[in-house]
């Protein structure tokens, strides 16, 4: 078959300028018609190795981020410059059994028996839609082969970036304030500023509040009972738990901070997608609010 003249044709009826008819160009040829749409197909099918470029960007995300599921893994092929509609990465997803699968149960550690005064929940009434406005506190414990150890968190809830943490071995007013230290280094405390967190001893602690009370921060307290009304922490420690913590074994402290501090600047900061920030990791969103660089 004159594979040429078949192209050349093809292309000329794209265009809009049919030179011959398929029929006479058939005739001509010496082929059938069926033997020409099945040519056509053929050329005008994807390359048969599409879905292997498209599944090996899907892997190494999916090795990346563990918890994406198929929408953000679109979103995040789009920012790599590869389409794939979110029904293609799905089933490519189920054929390499590459859903993410939740592995454990979270459990919260709070100690709000203390004597320290409790401030009222101001987090409701707030509408942030800007930095540093809110910002949000939480502890979780880590566990190592031979020990517990300690994670204190800030974030600012507009932009879900984490500002501020400290990990120690010990789970007392040092290790909040250390983790509050850092945030205040890096962020401009503007006026109305609320700090939220649960009611634990470690925050409701003279030495924390007074540094609150210090730098003109508003505090805010959960209410008892209510541990969703530090939802966006509690979802950060889960996020955490589930793409970090869950995934290594760590044997020494020094191995657990290197392995945290990645996650938390390099990667939940500037890489991973937030569905709430327009698939944006939080370092690109605060760029595109203040126009700045990332």
């Amino acid at each position: 078959m004159n594979y040429a003249l078949i192209q050349e044709q093809v292309h000329s009826r794209v265009s809009g300028s049919p030179r011959l008819s398929v029929s006479r160009m058939c005739q001509l040829l010496e082929v059938g018609r069926d033997t020409y749409y099945r040519w056509l197909v053929a050329v005008q099918a994807p390359p048969a190795d599409e879905d292997l470029l498209v599944r090996d960007a899907i892997q190494r995300i999916a090795l990346e981020m563990p918890s994406y599921g198929y929408r953000s893994i679109t979103k995040e092929l789009a920012r790599r410059g590869i389409v794939a509609n979110h029904k293609r990465v799905l089933r490519l997803l189920r054929e390499d059994n590459l859903l993410c699968l939740r592995q454990k149960r979270f459990y919260a550690t709070t100690d709000s028996n203390h004597a320290f005064p409790v401030y009222p929940n101001l987090a409701p009434a707030l509408e942030v839609d800007g930095l540093n406005q809110l910002w949000v506190a939480d502890i979780t414990y880590i566990r190592l082969q031979q020990e517990f150890i300690y994670l204190a968190v800030v974030l600012d809830a507009f932009s879900r970036r984490c500002i501020g943490w400290a990990l120690e071995t010990y789970l007392d007013a040092r290790l909040s304030v250390a983790a509050l230290n850092m945030a205040l280094e890096t962020r401009t405390v503007l006026p109305g500023l609320v700090h939220h967190s649960d009611r634990g001893v470690q925050y409701a602690c003279g030495a924390y509040t007074a540094l609150l009370q210090g730098h003109g921060i508003q505090i805010s307290m959960s209410r008892r009972g209510h541990p969703y009304d530090n939802a966006q922490a509690e979802s950060f420690i889960k996020t955490l738990k589930y793409e970090e913590v869950y995934l290594n074994e760590y044997e020494t402290m020094s191995q657990a901070r290197t392995n945290i501090g990645h996650f938390l600047e390099s990667v939940y900061n500037q890489k991973r997608l937030h569905s709430s920030l327009g698939y944006l990791p939080p370092v690109e969103f605060e760029a595109a609010q203040t126009g700045s660089s990332p």
